[in-house]
């Protein structure tokens, strides 16, 4: 039963005690308002300021309700925390306190101990083979696990960016409480959780705001999704601020990372979204709060957010990589190892520069610590975003790939897998969705119409081959399955990368500082950080096919070489094709005494 400590919600059903539920939904378009229970019970619903209905019932944990909108239509409850069936169906009151928590004393990690796995729970089988995953991800050195989002979307398969019920988990990976049971597995094997959270639009089918509450959205302004979602009301910032205390709160996850914020038009509801995280969570308590956010807006990381997604590291590294420059990676086609250098020095490579259109990208960023930055070589999106879901380990030189995973594992900035990486999965990681009729046929064009700017596409019967979105073989092409040779090899390369940043470099993390990057060539380059106990770590780094000439010098502590012997080669001044050095120098180092040079 619930008890007075829980934050009080204001939309949706809230169970005071037993046998009764608080219902309140704001509806101010509509006239009238009742609650159609499952037993045929209609329970008018009174009318309140500013647009609200609520009423109080007899009403336990477990039962299934609609609400009636001017005895017109029966819609789901917009702030459902459990659904009967799918985003059409009845909505179920839910005991929030129910489960019984195994390890309530958790209170997370600090955010500098962070290296992320992202996945998606579907493709995994749900949360229960989730979890039975976990300790294969402890043995690896991850300390924390990354859902993509999972607010109740319509059909079985989705990637979770077209959820219509925000505070409801997807039903077809299975129950709140399996949920649960997943975070509390993974505390008790000291791996914080992530949650991908969509603040930004609803999906395009199971939405009914619209019929009874417009003012959720601004006629003035649209978004790639339609309206835009209008922050300045408070029911409707206070729909969304509650939906993310509910997952710290209640849940128990460890963060939250926000998607494209760039697409929600109002920094002050993101600086209160921060505000009041911060208020509701206990001092000893940590919580992590990440954007996705491509304006590069580095002020919002010094506002109450821990760290952004950083695609501007990734998209240089990818054109390094693999020489692609079609649409986006254009911006990174003139000088990528240039704009590598400025993310590992300054954070963002795009700070106010001038992207492919001509307009003024970013904010300047050089003064953020590393750690307020996510680094990473593959993600959902640049994987799932191609055509054909092909990973990098099938595009890239295989020692180039892992030279920049030294890179990735090993500098001061916040890394980030994505499933798969860590034994060179073969399998895609495809776009798909389960919708139903002209939409799925509209998502399907749609999908293969966004690569006419990919020269490899430009012809319409070339885009024909692109894997249908709604087939359920694409659901299935995207699941992992048995692991190729390469995997131990690949394992192995990780589990070592992992085991060398825990112990050299994260209690050296906090109050690290970039001291600068040299370009040594095109692909090639020397980074250098200050770590917070004043010992200097330097990154010589080669992605391209021909060794690089340096300045012979007497190398400090060692911590890593890929290749082998390329230690022995860098100090005869020669950096060899596909490789990387990270060197340590301790705070006695006689040779830097200033940081300038190692």
């Amino acid at each position: 039963m619930p008890s007075s400590t829980l934050h009080t919600w204001t939309h949706g059903a809230r169970l005071l005690d037993a046998e009764h539920t608080r219902f309140a939904l704001w509806a101010p378009d509509a006239r009238c308002v009742s609650v159609e229970l499952a037993d045929g019970q209609s329970l008018p619903m009174q009318p309140q300021p500013e647009g609200w209905f609520m009423t109080q019932a007899r009403c336990p944990a477990g039962s299934a309700y609609r609400f009636n909108i001017d005895e017109r239509i029966q819609v789901p409850d917009p702030a459902s925390r459990a659904q009967l069936g799918d985003v059409h169906g009845p909505s179920l009151v839910v005991d929030p306190e129910r489960y019984q928590w195994q390890h309530p004393q958790w209170r997370g990690r600090p955010w500098h101990e962070a290296v992320i796995y992202e996945l998606h729970v579907g493709v995994m089988g749900g949360y229960q083979a989730v979890q039975q995953a976990l300790p294969a991800l402890v043995e690896l050195g991850v300390t924390a696990i990354e859902l993509m989002p999972l607010a109740e979307f319509p059909g079985e398969r989705n990637w979770g960016y077209d959820g219509v019920l925000p505070y409801a988990p997807e039903a077809s990976y299975g129950s709140p409480d399996e949920l649960r049971a997943l975070i509390d597995t993974a505390h008790g094997l000291g791996l914080a959780v992530i949650l991908d959270v969509v603040y930004n639009h609803f999906g395009p089918d199971g939405n009914y705001l619209q019929e009874y509450a417009q003012g959720f959205f601004r006629q003035d302004l649209h978004t790639p999704w339609g309206a835009a979602i209008d922050f300045r009301r408070p029911q409707v910032s206070e729909f969304f601020i509650d939906n993310a205390l509910m997952w710290l709160l209640e849940y128990r996850f460890d963060g939250l990372r926000l998607d494209a914020v760039h697409a929600i038009d109002d920094p002050d509801f993101l600086r209160q979204l921060a505000q009041r995280v911060r208020q509701a969570v206990p001092p000893d308590r940590h919580v992590w709060l990440n954007l996705e956010n491509e304006f590069n807006q580095a002020s919002l990381l010094q506002q109450g957010f821990d760290a952004q997604w950083n695609d501007d590291g990734h998209n240089a590294l990818h054109v390094l990589l693999t020489g692609e420059t079609d649409a986006y990676y254009a911006d990174f086609a003139e000088q990528p190892t240039e704009q590598l250098a400025r993310c590992l020095s300054q954070g963002f490579a795009f700070q106010g520069h001038a992207n492919r259109h001509g307009e003024a990208r970013g904010e300047p960023s050089g003064h953020l610590p590393p750690s307020a930055f996510v680094l990473f070589l593959q993600n959902h999106d640049q994987i799932g975003n191609r055509a054909f879901g092909e990973r990098l380990n099938q595009l890239a030189p295989t020692q180039a790939l892992h030279a920049a995973t030294v890179l990735l594992l090993l500098s001061p900035m916040i890394p980030l897998l994505f499933m798969g990486d860590e034994v060179a999965a073969q399998e895609p990681f495809l776009f798909f969705t389960s919708h139903q009729g002209q939409l799925a046929e509209a998502v399907r064009e749609g999908r293969r119409n966004e690569f006419a700017a990919f020269s490899a596409f430009a012809d319409a019967g070339q885009r024909q081959r692109i894997p249908d979105p709604n087939a359920a073989s694409t659901f299935q092409a995207s699941r992992p399955r048995a692991q190729s040779r390469q995997a131990e090899a690949t394992r192995e390369l990780y589990r070592s990368l992992l085991q060398i940043r825990r112990r050299e470099l994260v209690p050296r993390l906090p109050g690290a500082r970039a001291l600068g990057c040299q370009v040594l060539a095109e692909g090639a380059l020397s980074a250098r950080w200050r770590l917070g106990d004043g010992s200097l770590l330097r990154i010589d780094l080669n992605l391209g096919p021909h060794q690089v000439e340096l300045a012979a010098e007497a190398a400090p502590q060692l911590c890593f070489e890929y290749p082998p012997h390329t230690l022995k080669h860098w100090c005869q001044g020669q950096l060899p094709a596909y490789s990387v050095l990270v060197l340590l120098a301790p705070t006695s180092s006689p040779t830097d005494p200033d940081g300038e040079c190692l």
